[in-house]
């Protein structure tokens, strides 16, 4: 349980007062707010603590502080919020009225007592309507097991990232992701805090791709086929580190074990998926992708296992997509991003072919073939725990290993070729190529973008180049990937420094030009300037300072 005295710095230190304004509770806090003063339970407060009376919020001097007050009336008793302006606890009701997620307190019998601007607007409400007021009165379509709040209030637990879905009493639809705590001070139960965040345009974003998809795949064969997938033969490059992996894809296709593919952003990971797919008995079936780390992991749940009408305010019939991919693959991107917990019912969709939608009891039996992606080493992510060992085990039945583009630089030139020519049908241009002096550039590079990096360079160059040139050359590069000039053989800059400076000023031009080169990589800037990743932190370190 959280304690009300232990929570962030920056809370303000709490009395409440009964219906005669007699002192019934004091915060544990309230010294280090206000320094010492005596406030007694059983007695009114001190005269000059009174001006919030009259105005709300209120600020006063008090023991050489700068004190302010802010009050909310209950129905039998009235709540201070008291910070100290200049200390730490400064700014606490206004941080609590400016941050971009909604804040909604009630108190122990469930009567608002502090609702935020952020939390009106999501949930299309008044400050006036709300405050004082039962959270079942203003949203009717909440039942006591189905509002995040009240069930808080009525286990005195903490509910954290549980999506929910309801209307206000407009019958305006939200989906927020909420984090509910039940406050205490010492072993008294005081009421509940809800930070909330509007998921409902992601949320509605997320079912119209499944709603769209589950149309697309009910359609009779031939009637419209699916979008246009990648093959092996989309797959540019030759070289011995790309060929390896590449090989033990395609033989991965003629079976239907689950597969792992690893590699940086940008390396092809989807694209190599997709060929997987092509290449299998499953190519007439749906290949459905899903990024884990677009959707929080309450809303993904849902998404990726359907829903049951009833399982939760709002919820519907609705198959998840498992059960789309039925027959097929599904891809599921950035699998390190999934919650550990969905990642456990998955393992279990591994394991047992069978689904079982949100809120549901039915098992349905699927067939359909996982292939995961990471752009983290996956045995580091297992260590890190962002993905589970078992899952990983089972997973990587087939473990495919995507060389980043600075392992293979020798498919450099065929990928500048064929993204030339992709930009010259798109742009409708006849450029002839990447001149010499850009493609020594380019073998230089270290790509932390990778193909995607070398591709949007193509891009951008071919989108300024001018009419009468036909070659990419140097003035078409991002400046960052330009060399700088060679420094002046005389070193003429260097003429008033000593040696020591002088070294000091050629050190921290080559490290800047060696993190812009790397896009901030550390561990490629220090690989590019020959020293050590923990030697080039400490001379960054000695930079900043």
């Amino acid at each position: 349980m959280m304690n009300l005295a232990r929570l962030a710095s920056g809370m303000p230190a709490i009395i409440i007062l009964d219906d005669k304004d007699i002192v019934c509770h004091v915060g544990n806090n309230l010294e280090e707010v206000i320094g010492k003063k005596e406030i007694i339970l059983g007695k009114p407060l001190p005269e000059e603590l009174l001006g919030w009376r009259q105005e709300n919020p209120w600020e006063t001097e008090l023991n050489g502080r700068s004190v302010s007050l802010v009050s909310e009336a209950w129905t039998d008793y009235t709540l201070l919020l008291i910070s100290d302006s200049q200390g730490a606890y400064s700014g606490a009701a206004t941080i609590l009225n400016s941050i971009d997620e909604g804040i909604h307190v009630v108190n122990k019998d469930g009567q608002t007592v502090f609702y935020n601007p952020t939390m009106a607007k999501m949930e299309g409400m008044d400050y006036n309507q709300v405050i004082n007021s039962d959270v079942l009165a203003l949203f009717p379509s909440l039942t006591p097991e189905t509002s995040t709040i009240l069930r808080a209030l009525r286990t005195r637990e903490p509910v954290y990232d549980q999506v929910q879905t309801y209307y206000n009493n407009k019958g305006q639809r939200i989906t927020s992701l909420n984090s509910t705590i039940p406050l205490w001070n010492g072993r008294d139960f005081i009421g509940v805090l809800e930070v909330a965040k509007d998921v409902t345009r992601m949320e509605d974003l997320a079912l119209k791709v499944v709603d769209l998809q589950q149309r697309l795949y009910k359609r009779h064969k031939g009637m419209e086929e699916q979008a246009k997938l990648y093959n092996f033969n989309d797959i540019v490059g030759n070289s011995p580190a790309l060929r390896l992996p590449l090989e033990i894809a395609r033989r991965a296709a003629r079976t239907t074990s689950p597969v792992l593919i690893y590699g940086e952003t940008g390396t092809g990971k989807e694209l190599v998926a997709q060929s997987i797919h092509q290449l299998s008995d499953r190519e007439d079936k749906p290949f459905i992708a899903q990024n884990c780390a677009a959707l929080p992991g309450t809303l993904l749940e849902g998404i990726l296992f359907g829903t049951v009408k009833g399982s939760f305010t709002g919820a519907i019939d609705r198959p998840g997509l498992i059960e789309q991919a039925a027959g097929g693959t599904l891809l599921l991107d950035e699998i390190n991003s999934m919650d550990i917990d969905l990642q456990a019912k998955l393992l279990r969709v591994l394991q047992e072919h069978r689904v079982r939608r949100v809120g549901g009891l039915k098992e349905i039996t699927v067939d359909v073939r996982i292939i995961a992606t990471t752009n983290t080493q996956p045995k580091v992510a297992v260590s890190q725990g962002s993905i589970r060992q078992d899952l990983y085990y089972r997973l990587a039945v087939v473990n495919i290993n995507l060389p980043p583009l600075s392992q293979r630089r020798e498919d450099i030139p065929l990928l500048c070729r064929h993204f030339v020519d992709k930009y010259n049908r798109k742009f409708e241009l006849a450029i002839q190529g990447v001149a010499p002096e850009s493609m020594e550039i380019f073998y230089a590079h270290l790509w932390p973008g990778n193909v995607r990096e070398l591709e949007h360079v193509i891009e951008g160059a071919m989108n300024i180049i001018g009419e009468e040139e036909y070659y990419i050359d140097i003035r078409h590069l991002p400046p960052n990937m330009v060399p700088q000039p060679p420094m002046d053989r005389n070193l003429t800059e260097l003429d008033n420094c000593t040696l020591p400076e002088a070294v000091d000023l050629v050190e921290r031009g080559m490290i800047k030009r060696a993190m812009g080169q790397t896009a901030g990589n550390i561990t490629r800037a220090a690989r590019l300037l020959g020293i050590t990743r923990q030697s080039l932190q400490y001379k960054l370190s000695k930079i900043k300072d």
